[in-house]
């Protein structure tokens, strides 16, 4: 359990979660309620390993959810509370233009059968979490890909079922960066009650930094990207990796490095707390220009302001998962994580190495030699500019071995002003994000097992991902559970 808890067998209703990935779901309940989940199912032997690692006293089956025997698993006592989160990848937009599956589609319909129980028995609350397009549920065409002219007519037919059972429906979007993750995961929950009590959708407790409510203390700012990252983990070079990056990818670190860096007025700034830097070299240089020294990415940095002559590290996230005109240029780091998936490659940390410009100095290249960087203007270092040409720039055929092509006023390739002091590029690095920065973003509390499963087998970097690419946000679950759930009607219930 990771809510501390006091536990006394008072409670006669049934938590049940019809769990997704890691479980967030679970776990925010279990925050929301004071103690732990009854029952979860899931199908995932893995899944279900790494939710009986976190919730030792949950009753666990292993199955797919239409096996499972609501009445049999409940064993005559009543259900307070129903939790639902369907696979949802046949329903997302990121799915594009593959082939559906028409069981996957349908999980949902599994809600029905739990809501079909006798009246003493069945949930008095059901909780459900898709993507936002499952309001768009409909049927399938000839080619097994959604119909068009009947968007939404499954969707309605299913919610009608449920009012038909006795349930009041209603549904809203909302993000998990509204309720304090750093993550701006957007989500449909859909909330259906038996008991005659009202339907309430949690207000926000965070919003964007600038908001009127936030400046009148009213709401929280939202958490962002920076603060879920280990700024202390290696970034490689981009420029050192044994397989080029493909053409596309380096398109979008063009992009992202021009809108966070050369362009921005105020680049985010990496803190390195334990002074362990990610770039592969650095140069300190005096006031008249000249290198005083050199070293390598894995000694400890000196002390570094913006006021000092060491480098710099600057970083924004890159998105790989989106084009919007031409190439997604990603996020800033100070603002909240996009959306986590179940592969967990769209979002990648882009660092930019900045070094100050002085005097005549010719500037610093990494000891490998990795770049055919061009020192252009006395005054300027070494930079990656010929990279950003290539993919950015006005000039798109030039010679990397050439002197670099005129460079205009207005694009200043590689050049950053930083607090009004002129910085260079020499380097740019980029790096997957690691499952516990993943689960730092979407929401999970401290303490939180993703490692091994609960025998203590070790779970793989992409079983990690996985799992929290396609579970909850715990904070939005424990959101709507307090809004809506409370065991306190089980005692007139019971009575």
């Amino acid at each position: 359990m990771l809510t501390p808890q006091l536990v006394i067998p008072l409670h006669r209703e049934l938590v049940v979660d019809l769990f997704a990935g890691a479980g967030g779901a679970s776990t925010g309940i279990e925050q929301a309620i004071g103690r732990y989940v009854d029952i979860a199912i899931n199908h995932d032997p893995e899944a279900v390993a790494l939710h009986q690692a976190n919730h030792p006293q949950t009753q666990h089956y292993v199955s797919d959810v239409f096996e499972v025997d609501p009445a049999a698993v409940c064993d005559g006592r009543p259900i307070g509370l129903l939790w639902a989160s369907p696979d949802c990848k046949h329903f997302s937009k990121a799915k594009g233009g593959k082939p559906v599956s028409k069981k996957i589609r349908g999980l949902a319909w599994v809600v029905i059968k739990w809501a079909k129980l006798p009246e003493n028995l069945r949930p008095r609350v059901i909780l459900l979490e898709n993507v936002e397009e499952f309001q768009h549920w409909g049927p399938l065409d000839t080619n097994d890909m959604p119909c068009a002219k009947r968007k939404g007519r499954t969707f309605k037919r299913w919610r009608t079922t449920l009012e038909n059972l006795g349930y009041a429906v209603d549904f809203e979007e909302s993000r998990a960066c509204d309720f304090g993750a750093p993550t701006i995961r957007k989500r449909l929950f859909l909330v259906a009650r038996c008991d005659g009590q009202p339907i309430v959708f949690p207000p926000p407790t965070h919003g964007a930094p600038g908001g009127m409510l936030v400046r009148a203390k009213k709401l929280k700012p939202w958490r962002t990207a920076a603060e879920c990252i280990d700024w202390d983990a290696p970034c490689p070079s981009i420029f050192t990796r044994d397989r080029p990056l493909a053409e596309a990818t380096c398109r979008r670190i063009a992009k992202g490095v021009m809108r966070y860096v050369v362009e921005s007025p105020d680049p985010f700034i990496v803190p390195l707390r334990a002074l362990s830097l990610i770039a592969p070299s650095l140069m300190a240089i005096d006031n008249k220009g000249a290198r005083t020294a050199t070293w390598r990415a894995n000694e400890p940095l000196r002390t570094t302001t913006t006021e000092n002559r060491h480098a710099l590290v600057t970083a924004f996230l890159a998105q790989h998962n989106t084009e919007r005109n031409g190439h997604n240029p990603g996020r800033a780091a100070t603002v909240p994580l996009s959306t986590i998936t179940g592969r967990g490659t769209q979002q990648q940390l882009v660092t930019s190495n900045l070094i100050k410009l002085r005097g005549t100095s010719k500037g610093a290249q990494s000891m490998r030699e990795p770049l055919h960087t061009v020192s252009a203007q006395g005054l300027h270092h070494a930079e990656v500019r010929a990279f950003l040409i290539k993919y950015y720039g006005t000039d798109q055929d030039p010679q990397l071995r050439e002197p670099l092509h005129t460079v205009t006023t207005k694009h200043r390739f590689g050049l950053v002003m930083v607090h009004g002091e002129p910085y260079a590029i020499v380097d740019i690095g980029m790096r997957m994000l690691s499952p516990p920065e993943l689960y730092r973003a979407q929401g999970f509390p401290v303490g939180f097992k993703h490692t091994h499963r609960a025998d203590g087998v070790p779970l793989t970097k992409t079983a990690q991902v996985r799992m929290v690419g396609n579970s909850v946000s715990p904070m939005q679950a424990c959101a709507y559970v307090m809004a809506n759930y409370s065991e306190a009607p089980a005692l007139r219930r019971a009575a």
